[in-house]
Formats: C-alpha cells, structure tokens, sequence
C-alpha cells in the first residue's frame, strides 16, 4: 500500500500535501499520530486506524507499559482531513514533537506512512545502514528467510 520516500514541504500555516499517489487509500480520512520509537509521525487511514484502536482498547490501564503505550497513541491522535489541494493540517503538538520544520520526508511503511524531518531522516538511514548486521548469525529468523 505505502511504499518508498517522498520530499515535502510544510508549509507555515503547519500544512502538508499529502503525496498524490497515497491520497486514494485515504479517501475514508486518516489519523495521525506519534512514531513511539523516533522522533516521527505516523499516518493511519481511517480504516487501518480503526484496527489499531481495537487493539489499543483491549490493553490493560494497570500495566505501566500498555498504559503508556495507550496514552501517546491516543493521546497524540488527530483525525485529519484532506482539504481540496490534498493538504492536511499537522497540529502544533505534532508538529513539536516530530521536530517537523519546513523540509519533510513521506516515508512508506507498508500498512502506514511516516513523517520526518527531512535532516533526522537522513541521519535515521545512516544509523541504520550502519547498525546492520554483518553477518548472518546476528540475523532474526524473521530476516534470515527475507528474500529480497
């Protein structure tokens, strides 16, 4: 569904073209959020989100981690609409806690996209070239039967 990095610009209002080719997945609307690992937004459409929020309900309020958990997804989710020009408006918050200045990177993640600032983006992709594993026996079974 969502794949690859685009450049976009914020513009000074706190708004955001969303990429023509991710606007027909979100025609049903979309919600955004925090990336919980990373100084990021995540984009959900509104029927993805929807799912997410299913399995956010059934975490415990008692259990200091799925409590946490809850309250950033949550707390930080803004439903987003597209205006005619295929924008939406990135609330201040998010806007803070992504570090989200005037250049910015789409990034594809499958199920969802990502929001970076486009300077962190980079920084994130020379990280994590840099972290991979250089040989196999440190691969997840997940990634050792990963054929690409």
């Amino acid at each position: 569904m969502f794949s690859g990095a685009i450049s976009v610009n914020l513009d000074s209002k706190g708004r955001i073209a969303i990429p023509t080719r991710y606007r027909e997945f979100l025609t049903d609307g979309l919600v955004c959020t925090i990336g919980l690992y990373h100084p990021c937004l995540t984009i959900y459409s509104m029927s993805e989100w929807q799912k997410i929020e299913l399995q956010l309900s059934t975490l415990s309020t008692i259990v200091e981690a799925e409590r946490r958990i809850k309250r950033l997804l949550l707390g930080y989710a803004t439903e987003c609409n597209l205006d005619n020009a295929g924008r939406i408006l990135l609330p201040p918050t998010l806007r803070t806690y992504a570090k989200l200045e005037k250049y910015t990177m789409f990034v594809g993640q499958s199920n969802k996209f990502e929001i970076w600032d486009e300077a962190i983006w980079y920084q994130q992709i020379s990280d994590d070239i840099a972290a991979l594993p250089t040989d196999v026996e440190h691969l997840s079974e997940n990634l050792k039967s990963l054929t690409i």
